[in-house]
């Protein structure tokens, strides 16, 4: 079920992903997170930021920052095929980020939606500067 109907929901789950990029190519797995539902203890890797079968992850937010004391391009694309495959559509293109700042890429009022066929990637001007965290809901 490439893209379920959202009108009688069973459940939403909000949970909140992070990576942190190594390197300056595309990152398109690697999102860590809690699990929907919910786990306990320990993480999961979402790739893409991609849904598992019969769900929709609708991203709430993204936030970067720079962790280091010079600026940092961040580009962030969504993509019409998983794992980052397909066509690109980019939600920010090599936006500087200052040093030691934080740039809120996306929130609540630009949130998107992520089917199981889609996905989010995340690329780094400078390997180990910025860290990503996003938001999202899981609905069922």
């Amino acid at each position: 079920m490439a893209n379920p109907n959202i009108v009688n929901v069973t459940s939403i789950y909000g949970s909140t992903a992070y990576q942190f990029p190594t390197a300056t190519t595309a990152n398109l797995v690697a999102w860590t997170y809690a699990g929907v539902p919910p786990a306990t203890s320990g993480t999961t890797s979402l790739t893409g930021l991609t849904p598992a079968s019969g769900s929709v992850n609708r991203v709430t937010s993204i936030v970067v920052s720079n962790i280091t004391s010079s600026a940092a391009n961040c580009t962030v694309a969504f993509h019409d095929s998983t794992a980052g495959g397909g066509n690109a559509q980019y939600i920010a293109y090599q936006v500087s980020v200052p040093p030691n700042a934080s740039l809120i890429v996306m929130d609540k009022t630009t949130s998107v939606y992520v089917t199981e066929y889609q996905s989010i990637s995340v690329t780094s001007g400078t390997a180990s500067a910025l860290k990503y965290v996003a938001t999202l809901e899981t609905i069922t």
